[in-house]
Parts: structure tokens; sequence; C-alpha cells
């Protein structure tokens, strides 16, 4: 046994030389700006979600956003420390990804970690640009599994200040590959290997039957063999010139986006709302038609004595929303249908489940 995994809700511990957006991430305290849903190379074990796949649609979290503002709004909504810039492939519009960086700068200081991602060996005169624009880390993934083709812009990208990486999936079928890579690898400008697990996905299952791989289990959407080999590979490099960290699946799904959404919540939690163990919000609403809305806020602020703030009127879903211990109290003592409503802490605030709290319809 070459190593144990956390539990996928954890907070994992920096490890020595570990890439600087791998910790914020692993804190939920990273933005994830998606700039670009462009992509060329049709890799066929990728995740992307069919609604973003090609999408020139810019998205901030789960928000989707057309204004540099309103990406400066996710970001302060979750009191970001750090944004990873992804798609797609950024550098297919390199200008807005160049944008990105100067904008997230600008609005959070220089002290604001910025890393990206991206598959293109591109022009090695652009480092410059993205050095003095405050890029802090940029992950190659390989498209053809060696970084020859890559090492002029690697080590222009080292001159520029700015950190470099790769990062690719572990495929089982592939050990022969990887360990070349390591190989190669060593004493060059890269200074981390980051090995995700690899997953089967809704947007890949098809490709992922045709090379034969399985599920490693019955909860996860890893493929089996994935984490077997990138704890031997991360064994076989622990005394070369960079540093290998291996994330997996269940750790991305759950603990890396639940920490980001605990981030947000505890941000954005208004003060009628509470956060559930499963990083979701909670509290009480009655259903309010929008002309009686007014009056019934009225009366129901003064004989429960709440002030401003622990009760509102949310006229989109049209319905009085308070404090869940007191909807609990009041359920069996009113004649009108009283919910616990429980939303995911995110901008579109997405509904996860209503429940009647007494018989009232």
């Amino acid at each position: 046994m070459l190593g144990q995994l956390p539990m996928a809700t954890e907070i994992i511990p920096a490890e020595l030389g570990e890439a600087e957006g791998c910790i914020q991430c692993q804190r939920g305290s990273k933005l994830v700006l998606f700039v670009t849903g462009k992509c060329h190379w049709g890799c066929d074990y990728c995740p992307l979600s069919d609604n973003r796949r090609e999408s020139p649609d810019m998205f901030a979290n789960e928000r989707r956003c057309s204004e540099w503002s309103e990406v400066i709004e996710e970001g302060r909504a979750m009191n970001a420390t750090g944004t990873g810039i992804t798609g797609g492939d950024p550098m297919l519009d390199m200008e807005r990804s160049l944008e990105a960086v100067k904008q997230l700068k600008a609005a959070f200081g220089p002290e604001h970690h910025i890393h990206l991602y991206t598959s293109i060996p591109f022009n090695p005169v652009n480092c410059s640009r993205f050095g003095e624009a405050g890029l802090d880390e940029i992950r190659f993934h390989l498209l053809d599994g060696t970084i020859t083709k890559y090492l002029p812009v690697i080590d222009g990208c080292h001159e520029a200040g700015i950190n470099v990486g790769i990062e690719l999936p572990c495929e089982p079928d592939k050990e022969t590959d990887l360990l070349a890579l390591l190989d190669s690898m060593n004493g060059s400008n890269i200074q981390f290997l980051n090995l995700n697990e690899l997953e089967i996905t809704v947007g890949n299952q098809d490709n992922m039957d045709v090379r034969g791989f399985n599920l490693s289990g019955a909860m996860t959407a890893a493929a089996e063999g994935s984490l077997e080999l990138a704890l031997k590979l991360k064994n076989y490099a622990k005394d070369m010139s960079f540093h290998v960290k291996f994330c997996s699946a269940s750790f991305k799904d759950a603990g890396q986006l639940r920490a980001r959404f605990r981030r947000r919540a505890k941000t954005t939690l208004r003060p009628y709302e509470v956060l559930s163990d499963d990083d979701t919000i909670l509290f009480g609403a009655i259903p309010t038609e929008t002309e009686d809305a007014y009056d019934d806020l009225s009366e129901l602020s003064n004989e429960l004595g709440l002030s401003e703030g622990w009760i509102r009127y949310d006229a989109a879903q049209q319905r009085i929303e308070l404090p869940l211990s007191i909807a609990e109290d009041i359920a069996n003592v009113v004649e009108v249908p009283v919910l616990l409503i429980e939303v995911h802490p995110t901008h579109e605030r997405l509904e996860v489940s209503a429940v009647n709290l007494n018989d009232a319809r």
C-alpha cells in the first residue's frame, strides 16, 4: 500500500512543494472562472457538460456572467483569495484570459493568486504579457503526453516569473507513457505535476466504455486503477525536481466543491438562514401572493417580534422567508402552509427541497 487518501470532505493539509493554486483550491477559497467553452482537442475523457462545451459564455463559479463587474461580485460573495481560470481552453480566447488576470488583480490586489489551465504551447512572446499582468501560475495539459513542444513556452513562463506545472488525468492504461513523462520533466523548469483521478461522467461514459474502464466503486465517478497508478507515480518521482500531487475524484466533487459552497454561504448568509451539515442553506417560508405580501409581512413581523433583516418577502418565489426555528414553532398554529426550504449557496440559489412542516395546503 503506497498511501491512503483522506475522507472526501476533509481539507487536505498542504504537502511540501505543493502548488499554491492547489492549496487555496482545497480550502474552497478560489473563484472558478470559466472564460470560454471553446476547445478543439476533443479529449475522450473530457468531463465538460454539454451546456458549457464550445459555449462562448463566461461563468464565475456557477454564475453566468456577461460583465467583469459580475465576476468581481461573485469573487467578493465568496471572499475569494484567488482565481482558477479554466475552460474549454482559455488560450483559445487569449485576450479575454489576459483581461481576466488584469481585472482580478485590479479588484482584489496583487496578493490574489491566479492560476490558468491550457493545452496550447502558445508563442512564448506572450509569456511576458501574462507575467506583467500578474498571472501567478500556469498549468499545461499535454496533448501528446510529452513536454517536447511545450518546452519553449514552459521556459518563457518561468522567465516571466510564472510558476509552471503540468496537470493531467491519471489514465490507468498510460503507465509507460507517464513514467517516461516523469523522467523527461526531471531537471526542467516545471515545478509540479498534478495527477487527477480519471472520472467517468455522463459526458465521457461512451468513450470510457470503449477503452474498457470501469468505475472503482458504486459511490464514486473514479475509474478503476487510476488511484493505484497515481500513487505509484508519486512514489517513483519522490526524489525528482518537481512535486507530484494526486487529487481524487471524490475530493474534487465533494471536498473541494463543498468547501467553496461553505465559504460562499458564510459570506452571504442572511440573518434568518442557517447552514446545514451538508453545506446547504435552510430557512422557513410561507407561500404568499404578491398582493397580500405587504400586509402579511407586517402582521408576521409584529406578531413574531422580528426586526428588519430577519424576515423578508421573495417576490420571485412568492413567499415570506423567516428563521426555520420560528417556522417550526408556528407550523401547527397557523392555518396556512409553512415550509422548510433548502437551497444551494450559489448565486442562483438552486432549490434542493421544500418540505411541508404542517398539513395546511
